[in-house]
């Protein structure tokens, strides 16, 4: 089966890189990270880890996945400040997050494409006692060597889509086969371990820990990263926001007509726009100049020493800041929902006390969904005019809009804990 997959990836090389290479020459993407990602460029990082001590690499795809590792790879120093973190990201955006926010870590490098003599390459160099994905990301061709090289290869913080799921229950004669290759899976709910048993996983290796997420972000909603943004964007006292954060094509348009309608009962109010894919900022900021809004500013000229002072509207074009800009906001919307995109991470807004709107496709972050519109914290919506109506609610009501944030935030402290069993699980396969 391993022999059909090769061919198929061989002859998807064909068509994909000078697609790469095109697109790396054009706009500079992918500039940092394709050598890397053949196998070059990190053996020397590599070779300068002290041997003798375990070591363990943690896999992460992009920002999310990088979110979730940073308490999980705390928790592990924390418990052996023996062990070596060796810690891999597939995007450049995740790459440089990791960077900026994990401690602890002994090597930052890029996870090998799929190839069998790059995979074979780079596990040589990283030589690990143990593989861990976070979240779910499954290589064929990885797991199948460092299953011969008697590497364990772990999940932790295991989650599957319910359109992720549709495409391997699909093919799961191919993923029964490869599931062979994990040792164990720790999920973060119910449902990802019963999708993942279906897949074709043995139902004595998977686990249920719960969502480190919460940890990190409980972790990361601090007084002095709110007080950074604040200064940074030369916040006012009694300014009031409405942040749109991870919006995709289609929704900017709804989140423009609701601001203007809030403009004409609050003159003062601000907005926060923040593209999901930041190369998306210039058709953003035309469409916000379009509706008539010519007090813009973006986070890239504030950055080069630009003071923000009249303006109403700040477009975030730069990468990293979503978070921390979530702490100004007096409203959220989250988007990736009101197209069907399957959501974005709803718990960032939460972690911070804050009410978040949302469109109804929110399938991939559908228990998180459940546990805020529980608590009152999040609110679907499922057109302008729903937004606009549930935003004059709560701006009508402060009182109800403040005790709905503590009871979201709320929710995201009571479930913490995930990273440490996390922590413990993998430990105990060392």
């Amino acid at each position: 089966m391993l022999i059909l997959y090769n061919i198929l990836l061989l002859l998807a090389s064909v068509i994909g890189i000078p697609y790469y290479l095109l697109k790396m020459a054009l706009t500079g993407k992918y500039r940092k990270s394709l050598i890397p990602k053949l196998g070059g460029r990190q053996e020397t990082i590599l070779a300068d880890l002290p041997a003798g001590r375990p070591r363990i690499w943690i896999h992460a795809v992009s920002v999310g996945e990088v979110t979730a590792a940073k308490p999980i790879v705390a928790a592990l120093k924390a418990r052996r400040p023996d062990i070596q973190v060796i810690f891999s990201t597939s995007t450049e955006t995740g790459q440089g997050m990791a960077r900026q926010l994990l401690a602890g870590v002994d090597a930052f490098i890029y996870f090998p494409l799929d190839i069998p003599f790059v995979v074979r390459k780079v596990i040589r160099q990283a030589h690990p006692d143990i593989f861990v994905m976070v979240e779910t990301e499954l290589w064929p061709n990885f797991l199948q060597v460092c299953h011969t090289r008697g590497i364990k290869a772990l999940m932790v913080n295991g989650r599957i889509s319910p359109r992720s799921y549709l495409k391997y229950k699909a093919t799961k004669f191919f993923w029964r086969i490869i599931l062979r290759y994990l040792d164990a899976a720790a999920m973060i709910s119910e449902i990802d371990a019963a999708r993942l048993r279906e897949i074709g996983l043995a139902t004595e290796k998977v686990r249920i820990y719960g969502n480190a997420k919460y940890d990190a972000l409980a972790a990361m909603a601090s007084p002095e990263l709110h007080e950074e943004m604040r200064q940074r964007l030369n916040i006012r006292a009694g300014e009031n926001f409405l942040v749109a954060g991870s919006t995709h094509e289609g929704e900017e348009t709804v989140i423009v007509a609701v601001y203007l309608e809030i403009l004409k009962r609050h003159p003062d109010f601000k907005l926060i726009m923040v593209p999901r894919h930041i190369e998306r900022a210039p058709a953003v900021l035309s469409l916000l100049q379009q509706a008539g809004l010519p007090d813009i500013v973006c986070m890239s000229e504030i950055n080069k020493g630009r003071k923000r002072e009249k303006e109403r509207v700040i477009l975030t074009d730069v990468i990293g800041d979503l978070f921390k800009i979530y702490s100004l906001a007096t409203i959220v919307y989250c988007g990736g929902s009101l197209v069907p995109r399957g959501g974005q991470n709803i718990l960032e807004a939460a972690a911070w006390g804050k009410v978040i709107f949302y469109g109804p496709s929110m399938e991939d972050f559908s228990e998180e969904k459940e546990l805020l519109e529980q608590a009152g914290a999040g609110i679907t919506i499922r057109n302008a005019a729903e937004l606009q109506a549930g935003i004059f609610k709560l701006l009508e009501s402060p009182q109800d809009l403040a005790a709905r944030g503590a009871r979201g935030q709320a929710v995201v402290e009571a479930n913490k804990g995930a990273a440490a069993r996390y922590a413990d699980f993998i430990i105990g396969r060392l």
